[in-house]
């Protein structure tokens, strides 16, 4: 008989629920929150993106760069 290291742990199929998966805390998001959050520098340029995006978008905008 050969050993199942695999058969002893856990199920990796399980997945995480939707609702446990929410970034935001309720607090209102800053153009510096959606630079970092689709992975860029804060520079100028960068904050001015975010600015536009929050105003067109609205805290959304976050919340569609993060799972």
């Amino acid at each position: 008989m050969t050993s199942r290291p695999e058969a002893s742990r856990p199920s990796e199929d399980r997945h995480t629920p939707d609702a446990v998966l929410h970034a935001r805390t309720g607090t209102d998001v800053s153009p510096e929150d959606l630079v970092l959050a689709a992975g860029r520098d804060i520079t100028p340029r960068n904050l001015e993106w975010a600015r536009r995006k929050l105003a067109a978008e609205g805290p959304a905008a976050l919340d569609k760069l993060l799972p």
